[in-house]
């Protein structure tokens, strides 16, 4: 499975958890697609550059760290300060009626505006 088409899934994990105003840990979006905490970083990147690129809310900020609660040193697009307004953006948006983007797209926005996932 590409790094894009595993992106496709855990976007659809992420849509799940805005809608439900949820946040998920590293270890345990691992656990929920089977794949080590230290590879997320990479299936984060597609997600990240796709809502860049196309303006929408941060959905990567979903996924955060255990000790400290916070996204990864790989979030971009939003400073620490900025947190609170993102989580309620990402949470107002319809993620479900936006439908999830196919592999290609995400690719395709890796290659356009690469985010260090």
């Amino acid at each position: 499975m590409t790094k894009s088409e595993r992106a496709s899934q855990i976007w659809a994990v992420l849509a799940w958890a805005a809608k439900n105003r949820q946040t998920l840990t590293y270890g345990h979006l691992s656990k929920l697609i089977s794949v080590p905490p230290a590879g997320l970083g990479q299936l984060l990147e597609p997600i990240q550059s796709y809502c860049l690129i196309e303006k929408l809310p941060p959905l990567t900020i979903l996924v955060v760290q255990q000790d400290s609660g916070v996204p990864g040193t790989g979030f971009t697009g939003t400073s620490a300060t900025e947190y609170a307004k993102a989580y309620m953006e990402v949470y107002e948006y319809d993620w479900l009626e936006h439908g999830n983007p196919q592999p290609e797209k995400l690719e395709q926005a890796v290659q356009k505006h690469p985010s260090n996932g």
